[in-house]
């Protein structure tokens, strides 16, 4: 169920394109975090009183655990003006109307009309938003030329704003550009699914490497198929179909207490071992030890349909760290830090690795 209240802005905690993060004060309770979108509600100053739906702040979310700002009452925003007919976050009291990249009022939407191609492009695929940094990290360590794309589908956070590090990393340069897909929005280009979202990154945007991966708050229920990391599959399959170059990311675990996701995550063993009906590389971190050995074996089950590419990870501890300082990135997943879930990290700047060698 939603929980409405009302609040007083206190003050700007801090802000990122398309975010601003405010300490609100609820009731007799003290001031609380709070976000708002400006562009959906307007920019909300100290003293203004605005709307909140506080859900995710009562269940403590950890990606999301923000009191969000639905309007500013006294202060509406000014209506939107120029072309745009994608409605996002559909029939919800916050639809927005974005200008789609493929449809007919986009100057793109010449390009995008007949487009079928990526033309061999790498595309690496992901199931939660904190692989995005090290990804990248791997990636551009071995090739620090490539322009790489970020397209985020609506199976995390909907809007993009709500991401510190897709601003930060491109502020640094890391990462080229942002394509939003589905019902998710906020990027440098909108589409209206997977496939033109791909085919945007590669032709409109000049992709060399395409990430994709859901935005922040992966949804999961502990159950074989409920959680929105299926996507990866898809994904996997969207790529193909494409003519680019599927890479699939696993998601490892040394750190995480829930046994199901300890090894090869059984997120990644569904996505790749079942959804995915295309043939993707699938890069196999040679972590070492009996951790290393344990998700080998676990990988293993992937061999059949997949082409598993055993990548070294010599090295990649200090590239993460140095990444994690120069692009002023946070590298957090489930909460846990670098050094808390290293294999994690690890794993995924493995696949960053090995898709450097495609570019070859």
């Amino acid at each position: 169920m939603i929980r409405w209240r009302k609040g007083t802005v206190e003050g700007i905690r801090r802000e990122w394109p398309g975010a601003v993060e405010l300490d609100v004060v609820i009731g007799g309770d003290g001031a609380h975090r709070a976000l708002a979108y400006p562009e959906l509600v307007g920019r909300p100053e100290p003293g203004d009183t605005v709307l909140l739906n506080t859900t995710a702040l009562a269940m403590g979310l950890g990606t999301g655990g923000y009191a969000m700002v639905v309007a500013v009452p006294d202060r509406l925003p000014p209506d939107p003006s120029g072309p745009g007919h994608l409605v996002k976050a559909r029939y919800t009291p916050l639809q927005a109307t974005v200008l789609g990249a493929d449809e007919q009022d986009s100057p793109h939407h010449a390009v995008l009309r007949d487009a079928d191609s990526l033309g061999g492009a790498p595309v690496v695929v992901a199931d939660l938003h904190s692989a995005l940094p090290p990804i990248l990290a791997g990636l551009l360590a071995a090739r620090p030329g490539a322009r790489v794309v970020y397209v985020m589908p609506d199976g995390g956070a909907l809007p993009a704003w709500f991401s510190m590090s897709i601003a930060r990393l491109k502020d640094a340069g890391a990462l080229a550009a942002t394509v939003t897909v589905g019902q998710a929005f906020g990027g440098d280009l909108e589409a209206v699914t997977v496939h033109t979202g791909l085919l945007a990154a590669r032709l409109v945007l000049d992709a060399d490497v395409i990430v994709l991966a859901q935005g922040p708050g992966n949804l999961g229920t502990g159950t074989k198929w409920g959680f929105s990391g299926v996507s990866a599959g898809e994904a996997v399959n969207a790529a193909s179909v494409l003519d680019g170059r599927p890479v699939g990311s696993l998601r490892v675990s040394e750190g995480d207490k829930r046994e199901r996701h300890v090894g090869v995550s059984h997120h990644s063993l569904t996505a790749y071992g079942r959804v995915a009906l295309a043939r993707a590389d699938i890069p196999v971190p040679e972590l070492g030890g009996a951790f290393g050995a344990r998700v080998a074996a676990d990988a293993a089950a992937l061999g059949d349909r997949h082409t598993l590419v055993p990548v070294p990870v010599d090295g990649l501890r200090d590239v993460l760290a140095t990444a994690e300082k120069e692009w002023g990135v946070r590298l957090s997943t489930m909460g846990r830090r670098l050094d808390e879930d290293l294999a994690y990290f690890l794993t995924a700047a493995a696949a960053g690795r090995h898709t450097a060698t495609l570019l070859d």
